[in-house]
């Protein structure tokens, strides 16, 4: 099938375009159908990207599935894969159908919720294919649009805030890389992404208003895509939109915006800021670790102050984070791979936690953590699916938590002592808060009357958890499933950087002999 990955991306809006045409009506029967509709195609998506994943050659460290077509104006609409990108589009379709799942208690606007959601998710696939920059700039961007939605119409009480936050955040940002990538079109002559990829931007030092530019063209790009994919990340200090957005989101939206879009940063640093800009990448790497241990410290230790479940976990991703952007520029492959090991882990463990709020939610409508206590009394099945969460987001063997944390923790000490020493006494304050957590919400006695009729999960909550649980356990039994993929590929680029690394030293130093 030569165009499968255009089947995968677009298939959701088919769907999307088939409940905005046909569905009518507000009734019961026809929220159930919009339901079961997305339900269905979020599947289908799913089961034909599972073809990408056993056609995929692991050795082929280039594009693979490419397809392209002439577009408008000179611009291509070209999609492709390698082993970077291959396992996001898999976490995304993976994702959907237990999103659209945990929407099924919705009865406010449903058709419209679910059209969002699968737009979203044809946005969210197409940033991990797009293979040339201005289609990825537009599905970048464009993915915006239906998580402000999401937040704005079916959030809670201060959600006009969250969302007009997390819009103006991302977009400052963004606008930043638009001009950065008019720069690239401009000095390259082409927006393909895989010319691009072996493409030099020019190093050489340059002043501008009497200020040095070390690094010169390439530090100037490496800043403005910074500048947007720090603020999607989210990395310390522009990680205040995340918080927000969190607790003001619908379950659904909050597993959405943990489990993928934030995702989309990470991926955006591996595929243009490293091989395209690699020695402002050496340059910056040690400011960037910087930011990196800050965050996970930081918001460590603001997490252990939250009363609000949601603020509490949201905080903690932005700790995890952390990890991923310290292992991206520790630019060794261990560090690599730990990454994005990380980020694909990170993906079941926050979706499912943002998920196990959203059970207790659902039946006592307060996320105040005061509210709850010996839940582990009514509700045993959701004590034990919510301990094995908790333990795998503090990173316990024998969950992905774990294999991702471990590697890219080697891959800094290798790096900077100073940085793996700072990062693992986040690792300890990460098991505080999570303990803590877990401690006051399911520990202790029964005292509130309002908990004493409380009911376990039910047979969809169970569904939902499941196919987390059992990724969450196989990955960090078997991590090769993620390393054996991605290895390759991972390989090349860290060649790559570093051969780009030694010849400008090379080339500084021959200068300074002459």
């Amino acid at each position: 099938m030569d165009n499968l990955l255009s089947v995968v991306t677009f298939l959701p809006l088919l769907g999307a375009a088939i409940l905005a045409v046909f569905l009518r009506g507000s009734d019961v029967a026809a929220q159930r159908n919009a339901k079961l509709l997305a339900l269905v195609v979020t599947s289908a998506t799913f089961i034909i990207s599972i073809a990408i994943y056993t056609q995929f050659d692991p050795n082929d460290t280039g594009f693979q599935f490419v397809e392209e077509y002439e577009w408008f104006g000179g611009l291509k609409y070209k999609l492709g894969v390698d082993g970077v990108s291959v396992l996001f589009v898999l976490l995304t379709t993976f994702l959907m159908p237990v999103v659209v799942g945990a929407c099924w208690l919705v009865e406010d606007r449903v058709k419209e919720y679910m059209v969002l959601f699968l737009v979203l998710e044809t946005l969210m696939i197409a940033v991990f294919c797009a293979l040339d920059l201005i289609m990825f700039y537009v599905v970048f961007e464009a993915g915006l649009i239906p998580m402000f939605l999401i937040v704005g119409i079916w959030g809670g009480q201060n959600r006009i805030y969250a969302a007009f936050k997390f819009f103006l955040y991302t977009l400052f940002g963004s606008v930043l890389m638009l001009v950065a990538m008019l720069a690239m079109w401009w000095n390259a002559g082409t927006t393909d992404i895989p010319i691009l990829l072996q493409h030099e931007f020019a190093s050489d030092n340059f002043a501008i208003a009497g200020i040095t530019v070390v690094g010169g063209l390439q530090t100037l790009l490496f800043l403005a895509f910074f500048a947007s994919f720090a603020v999607k990340m989210p990395m310390w200090p522009v990680h205040t939109w995340l918080p927000d957005a969190h607790v003001q989101a619908p379950t659904a939206g909050s597993v959405v915006l943990a489990a993928i879009l934030l995702k989309m940063g990470g991926y955006g640093f591996i595929r243009f800021s490293l091989p395209m800009f690699p020695v402002a990448s050496d340059l910056l790497a040690d400011f960037v670790m910087t930011l990196s241990v800050i965050a996970i410290i930081y918001t460590s230790l603001v997490a252990m102050m939250q009363e609000d479940m949601k603020k509490l976990i949201a905080y903690s991703s932005v700790a995890h984070m952390g990890f991923v952007t310290m292992g991206i520029f520790t630019l060794n492959q261990q560090g690599l791979d730990g990454a994005i090991f990380q980020m694909i882990s990170h993906g079941f463990i926050s979706g499912a936690l943002f998920l196990g709020v959203g059970v207790i939610y659902d039946r006592m409508h307060t996320r105040q953590i005061d509210a709850y206590g010996g839940l582990v009394v009514r509700m045993p099945a959701f004590a034990l699916v919510f301990m094995l969460f908790t333990m795998a987001n503090v990173g316990l063997p024998g969950t992905s938590g774990f294999v991702g944390e471990f590697l890219t923790l080697t891959a800094a000490f290798r790096a900077n002592t100073w940085i793996a020493f700072g990062a693992t006494s986040g690792v300890i304050l990460s098991a505080a808060y999570a303990l803590w957590l877990y401690r006051r919400v399911i520990f202790g006695d029964l005292i509130k009357e309002n908990l004493k009729s409380i009911t376990d999960m039910d047979r969809r909550e169970r569904l939902m958890m499941a196919p987390l649980i059992i990724m969450t356990l196989v990955l960090g039994v078997y991590p090769a499933l993620v390393l054996d993929l991605i290895g390759p590929s991972v390989g090349a680029l860290v060649q790559q950087v570093q051969s780009a690394t030694a010849e400008t030293v090379q080339a500084a130093v021959s200068k300074v002999s002459h």
